[in-house]
């Protein structure tokens, strides 16, 4: 193992020590009242397979058959959820060609960040991953089940039912995924036009005609964004079969993996001599498997949030030390849009998540002796499934990249680290990634332009107001401000403005998520200005550094000059209502801060 990877998993180990030994002393306990439905009286019974057909009933009053448990987020408007429409039945069929059952244990919801970029209803976004976390619980509290499948791909889902499967760790569960859509128009063509609207030279049609090039058919949308980064965390955490990630939807082999999916966690099942839960294959090192994919990816920023709060499910701690120090080391092995031009359909065609998982253990970065679906040994995660002879096979990872713009090898990265960095000083303390930032943008040091609502940055574009230097300030966004909304709709106004040769960063207490790209953007910088961090006492012209290199974050006054400044407080009362958002009010309230998951699970001082 690389020194420091080590280094941190040990650390990581002895943090966790106590809570970890909990949160399996708790799994442990249920595993060994398992299966489930040998505690329920006849009458639970008689109602948990009332609506089955004669034969899953005769197999339900059996207690050496497994029951399956399907959660799923599917729904039409998501177009990486739109395909689960058809798996309930693939699943279905695949468990009764065992032997078993597999029963819609209930949905989730699933919002699409895309469609609420700037809008209101991205103020639930964050929220929403709780949300899924107690929805999955409910569906699973019914105590009829073996396994757990779980049908769900996109920002806030994966995380959201990673969170709430952890409770019942002590079941198998394997992540069903779905796929991504073919490639459409080019990701660097639809920024273009992004800009060029942001300017004032195409309109909005011109604009919709790009977008809908963009993203036009069933699955995930093709940028590295959060939800593909979702998918490839999870499959280097041996939580999905070896290479099912980045499989395009509504073809032979994404069926067949579907189905194969089905087979192996009913196999994984206690009826079956399954011994291992989802509690045994998210520990410290697949944890810290997840945490170097992501940096030697360039994933999404939101993942800064939600690792930690899945490891704090499984009685992990983490904090962003540890990202920060496994990204001085892990070298940057892919360039997707938007740290590249290409999607990841062409990811996945130059090798995808096998070939980079075999570069990663032959150079240490990854831990092999990890628990995964498909047995003990992360080294089975090097093979690429395909179909021969109209059947599933899986084959070893090509020998080297087939696109060297695209995936590089260890040996020969694009970049020595990760690009990940933690940024503290006088301002808070938040995170910046700078994989797709040039050298020369990583240290920006201008006056402060500040804004307390990302709309009124617009009409401050329009007006020339921010042809200079500057440093945008974008606050009260945080968490207990209006739920902690991504801000990658502000990216096309900062391109321009960076274009045109302004040196220009954003400092937001907000989030950027998988969109961040080329302009330097200090995120989920906390304490947030709602809870009267300095980020509420910064005036328009104070000099803020935002220094990636020295991870510095700070405004040029002393302590005691920052302490003398009165805080600024905003009517905050248009994101408290409406869209829903009156319902929301109590996780507000009680919320935690970002590097501790974002959460009020954990938050005890809340």
């Amino acid at each position: 193992m690389h020194a420091t990877v080590n280094k941190v998993t040990r650390r990581i180990i002895e943090r966790s020590r106590s809570t970890r030994d909990d949160y399996l002393n708790r799994m442990n306990i249920l595993k060994e009242s398992s299966p489930q439905r040998s505690v329920l009286s006849c009458g639970n019974l008689a109602h948990g397979f009332a609506a089955c057909g004669s034969g899953d009933k005769n197999t339900l009053k059996l207690m050496n058959k497994a029951n399956v448990a399907i959660v799923s987020a599917y729904n039409d408007m998501l177009s990486a959820h739109q395909p689960y429409q058809c798996f309930p039945d693939l699943i279905r069929k695949a468990a009764n060609g065992m032997g078993s059952v597999a029963q819609f244990a209930g949905g989730t919801p699933a919002m699409c960040d895309g469609v609420t970029q700037g809008q209101p209803g991205m103020e639930l976004s964050l929220f929403s991953r709780d949300v899924i976390a107690m929805s999955t619980a409910v569906a699973l509290s019914h105590n009829m089940f073996d396994a757990t499948v779980l049908l769900g791909i996109c920002d806030k889902i994966v995380p959201g039912l990673l969170l709430g499967s952890l409770s019942f760790g002590y079941l198998p569960t394997i992540l069903i995924p779905a796929g991504p859509m073919p490639s459409g128009l080019p990701n660097k063509e639809k920024q273009r036009v992004r800009q060029l609207y942001a300017e004032g030279k195409v309109g909005k049609d011109e604009l919709l005609e790009a977008e809908s090039k963009s993203y036009h058919s069933p699955g995930t949308c093709t940028f590295y964004g959060t939800a593909n980064s979702n998918q490839l965390l999870v499959e280097v955490m041996g939580l999905h079969l070896p290479g099912a990630a980045f499989i395009n939807p509504n073809t032979p082999l994404r069926d067949e993996l579907t189905r194969a999916a089905t087979e192996q966690v009913v196999k994984l099942s206690k009826p079956n001599g399954g011994t291992l839960g989802l509690a045994d294959m998210v520990d410290e090192k697949s944890i810290v498997n997840a945490l170097v994919a992501l940096l030697v990816t360039g994933g999404s920023t939101n993942h800064t949030i939600h690792w930690v709060a899945i490891a704090r499910a499984a009685g992990i701690i983490i904090d962003w030390n540890d990202y920060a120090e496994l990204s001085s080391v892990v070298p940057s092995m892919t360039r997707i849009y938007p740290n590249g031009e290409e999607d990841i359909n062409a990811f996945h065609d130059a090798g995808g998540t096998p070939f980079l998982i075999r570069e990663l253990l032959s150079e240490g970065y990854l831990h092999e002796d990890v628990e995964t679906v498909v047995g003990r040994g992360l080294e089975q995660y090097t093979r690429m499934p395909s179909m021969k002879d109209d059947k599933l096979v899986w084959l070893p990872a090509a020998a080297q990249t087939q696109a060297p713009t695209v995936l590089s090898s260890a040996a020969q990265p694009f970049a020595p680290d990760g690009g990940m960095k933690v940024l503290d000083g006088n301002l808070g303390r938040g995170v910046i990634k700078v994989s797709a930032v040039k050298k020369e943008h990583h240290r920006v040091e201008a006056p402060a332009v500040i804004f307390d609502h990302q709309n009124e940055l617009k009409a401050a574009f329009d007006a020339g107001e921010l042809d200079k230097d500057c440093v945008v300030v974008v606050r009260f966004q945080g968490p207990k401000a209006n739920g902690m909304p991504e801000l990658h709709k502000l990216t096309p106004y900062l391109g321009v403005l960076q274009d045109r040769g302004f040196r220009v960063a954003l400092v937001t207490d907000g989030r950027m998520s998988g969109a961040s790209g080329k302009v330097p953007a200090a995120i989920h910088v906390y304490p947030e200005a709602a809870n009267g961090g300095p980020l509420s006492k910064i005036r328009n012209g104070d000099i803020i550094c935002v220094d990636a290199e020295a991870g510095k974050l700070a405004i040029a006054l002393t302590d005691e000059e920052l302490d003398q400044r009165a805080q600024v407080t905003v009517d905050l009362s248009a994101s408290h209502t409406g869209l829903g958002r009156e319902m929301f009010g109590w996780m507000r309230r009680a919320v935690g801060n970002p590097e501790e998951g974002a959460s009020f699970f954990w938050n005890h001082d809340a």
